[in-house]
């Protein structure tokens, strides 16, 4: 180990520090907000590290979003610790450094969930996303191999539904029917920006966008609470998929929603399918009546693709028998006959893309 200097913390004035023009890191408005939130419950506990560069000026290695909090709750001074111990090549490689390294861990949820469980104290204001599903009612904690195999369970996402909330030949987790009619749509991905909560979210959008949603689910189930309905999200079932694969999919929306529902959300089911060797698990786990959801966004321009959605789109409507139709994109001049039928246009800029 390298011979490590003395390190003291002393305040200087927020203007005088510079950023590092090549720092990776992003820093979003929501997240400087939180990380001010922080200062102000905690204080200023974290010192910024500098360096005093040729000129004088000490620029950031490692703080930049404390700097931007700062600047934004209008602290005139800051505590920094000095790096100049280290070389200018050293000081660049440690930004990114510390950047990474403070990724690189995860938790011991099992002392979490008692610490959030025992603290009277209002997590997300700092940006802490609360393993809510650990919290539910309902988990079932007395496992056979004990922590790790509920640590385990929380990896896979064992708590959103257990085999009982499953049903049919594929044990596809099940949805309660539901009457919902939502005035538009809204894309997943701009529900965070949202000023207006009376539509309902859809993902149609491509999944790397909502993967998010199955790898912490209570991370986003106050925020998807706002709005009118929420539509079960839209794993890809690409015909070119492996069968394995595409029942995961169907699967892991059918988990969601489910929980969802048992969380008091309005979830709209979402019907997807691929092609005919699909249907014997893609309708199961819809419930008979009440109000569906279809796209046919991407299939207007592909024949084979186009042929798959009306036979799709029959063979759905003759299993479910819904009072409502939730359609977003085309008709593509299939004959609903009396089914209601609300469409609504898929945007590809503005809201949704």
């Amino acid at each position: 180990m390298k011979e490590q200097p003395e390190l003291s913390v002393h305040e200087v004035p927020t203007g005088s520090l510079l950023p590092y023009a090549n720092n990776a890191k992003l820093h979003s408005q929501l997240q400087v907000e939180q990380i001010a939130n922080s200062i102000e419950e905690f204080g200023f506990n974290d010192p910024i590290a500098v360096w005093e560069n040729g000129r004088g000026e000490l620029e950031v290695v490692e703080g930049h979003g404390r700097v931007l909090a700062a600047q934004k709750l209008g602290i005139d001074l800051v505590p920094v610790i000095y790096l100049n111990h280290l070389s200018d090549e050293a000081r660049r490689a440690y930004t990114h450094v510390h950047n990474q390294t403070t990724l690189n861990s995860g938790f011991d949820f099992d002392v979490l969930d008692r610490e959030i469980a025992e603290l009277d104290f209002d997590w997300r204001d700092v940006g802490f996303e609360v393993p809510e599903i650990a919290e539910a009612p309902d988990v079932k904690v007395d496992r056979p191999y004990g922590a790790e195999m509920l640590r385990s369970d929380r990896e896979w996402n064992l708590l959103l539904c257990s085999r009982e909330d499953c049903a049919g030949e594929w044990e596809l987790p099940t949805l309660d029917p539901v009457d919902a009619d939502p005035p538009d749509l809204i894309g997943f991905n701009y529900c965070k920006s949202a000023r207006d909560f009376s539509p309902g979210v859809h993902f149609c959008i491509d999944d790397y966008q909502f993967e998010r949603v199955w790898r912490n689910p209570g991370g986003y189930l106050e925020t998807l609470r706002m709005f009118d309905c929420v539509v079960c999200p839209d794993f890809s079932v690409y015909t070119d998929m492996p069968y394995p694969m595409k029942l995961w999919n169907i699967y892991r929306s059918r988990a969601l929603g489910h929980w969802w529902q048992s969380e008091g959300l309005t979830v709209v089911p979402n019907v997807t399918w691929s092609d005919e060797s699909s249907f014997p698990y893609c309708f199961d786990g819809i419930p008979k009546g009440g109000t569906i959801f279809i796209s046919t966004v991407g299939v207007t321009r592909d024949k084979n693709a186009r042929r798959l959605a009306l036979i799709g789109m029959e063979e759905a409507l003759s299993r479910i028998g819904p009072s409502r139709l939730l359609l977003y994109g085309s008709d593509l001049g299939y004959d609903f006959g009396g089914l209601e039928v609300r469409r609504y246009e898929a945007r590809r800029f503005g809201r949704d893309d």
